[in-house]
């Protein structure tokens, strides 16, 4: 588990199964992740098994947050690492905080930790990530975690309302990895 004073990052359990289901098909969230279709509980199971592989054969890394300074450890949200590629040393990374916990710094807290953490322990050169221009927490908390915007991508996607832009940000290991 990795852990500070107010986060933990934990892998997935078969407990979890239930909490996914929730989170995965909530379609508010749907526009961030690229998600269309709702998925079962049986492909989140097999999800959760697949989980348990090396990070080198799935190319992925997803973590519950758990809340952990108000008694029991509280699962309130995901934090992805994605695309995954060790020999250019480099992936992307996402977080969702479930709405009844945001705005308590508890996705801040998750990922300086979990940048920390693949920056040491996987030895990664940089991260990026891809946020809808309209994602104004979003665009918040990966600035003020030091990712730098490196480019627009216009009209990247189609919404209910139309079209936005998607917002590309880097950071690179202050380390030199």
């Amino acid at each position: 588990m990795i852990k500070n004073d107010s986060v933990a990052l934990r892998a997935l359990e078969p407990g979890d199964v239930d909490i996914l289901y929730h989170w995965e098909n909530d379609m508010s969230l749907w526009y961030v992740s690229n998600t269309l279709t709702p998925f079962s509980k049986h492909q989140l199971e097999k999800y959760v098994k697949a989980a348990a592989l090396d990070i080198y054969q799935t190319k992925q890394l997803r973590l519950i947050v758990e809340e952990i300074t108000s008694g029991a450890p509280k699962p309130v949200g995901l934090i992805d690492l994605f695309d995954f590629d060790p020999f250019h040393q480099r992936a992307g990374i996402g977080i969702m905080i479930n709405q009844a916990w945001r705005g308590r710094g508890i996705a801040a807290s998750a990922l300086s930790l979990f940048v920390q953490y693949v920056f040491e322990n996987l030895a990664l050169h940089q991260l990026y990530c891809n946020i809808s221009s309209h994602n104004e927490a979003s665009l918040k908390l990966f600035r003020s975690a030091g990712f730098h915007l490196i480019g627009v991508k216009k009209e990247w996607l189609k919404t209910k309302d139309g079209r936005e832009d998607e917002c590309m940000f880097q950071l690179i290991n202050p380390r030199g990895r």
